[in-house]
Order: structure tokens, then C-alpha cells, then sequence
């Protein structure tokens, strides 16, 4: 494993979801989002918590493309492989804990169908992305 590459592939999958993420919370669902977090009590995150948003947002770009790395020899190098990548890491951060954020009333069921989609293709471009920069060593 080229762990260079993974870095480099995974540090842009990671731009690409924080970009993705910005888009998703703070354009598209910004108006809902404003509203729930009113309801709850909440502000909207804001310094150290941002910095630990990105820092981790960049952190899952690395471990997509650690993945795709990983399932590579299995699957073979290319666009499916980095969407099996993209849908392992899609489920166990988006359709988990939305769902479960969802059956809890974090997160409003309105929104839902509109974040699992748009994470699926947020994940997926990522994925491609990253995997398009990772070559083997």
C-alpha cells in the first residue's frame, strides 16, 4: 500500500466532503438547519468545534481512501471500487447515525431522505476523487 498516496488521495476526498458538507448544511438545508438547532436550543457550530468538524471531515477522506486502498486487489483498481469505499464508510457514518439521529428526533424526518442521498453522492464523488490520486507504491 502506497500510504503517501493514501494521504495525498485522502487529504483531497476530504476537501471534497467538507465542501460537500458546507453545500449540504450551510446552503441547501441552511434555513432548516437554523431552525432545528433554534428548536433544540443549539448555535450553529463555531470555532474549536469547527475545527474539529474539518479536521475530522479530512480524517474520513483518508480512511475512504485507506479503504479503497485496502479492497483494491479484491476489486481491482477504478471508479466501482471507490463507490464500494464510498458506501461502506456512506453507511456507517451517514445511513447509521442518521437514521438512528432520525428514530431519536435529531434528525428531522423531513431532511432525512434529502442528507442520505446527498451524502451517498457526496461520499461517492470523494471516493472517485481520492482514488483517482491513490496509485499503488
Amino acid at each position: 500500500m502506497n500510504y503517501a498516496r493514501v494521504l495525498l488521495g485522502g487529504l483531497v476526498a476530504g476537501l471534497l466532503l467538507n465542501v460537500g458538507e458546507w453545500l449540504l448544511n450551510g446552503v441547501v438545508l441552511a434555513r432548516q438547519m437554523k431552525e432545528f438547532l433554534a428548536k433544540c436550543g443549539l448555535t450553529p457550530p463555531a470555532g474549536s468545534a469547527l475545527i474539529i468538524i474539518i479536521v475530522m471531515t479530512f480524517v474520513l477522506g483518508i480512511v475512504i481512501v485507506y479503504v479503497y486502498a485496502a479492497i483494491r486487489p479484491r476489486f481491482g483498481p477504478g471508479v466501482k471500487t471507490a463507490v464500494i469505499a464510498a458506501l461502506i464508510a456512506w453507511f456507517c457514518v451517514y445511513l447509521y447515525n442518521n437514521v438512528i439521529g432520525a428514530a431519536l428526533g435529531f434528525v428531522p424526518m423531513n431532511m432525512l431522505v434529502i442528507i442520505l442521498v446527498w451524502g451517498f453522492v457526496e461520499y461517492s464523488i470523494a471516493a472517485i476523487a481520492g482514488a483517482w490520486v491513490y496509485t499503488e507504491a
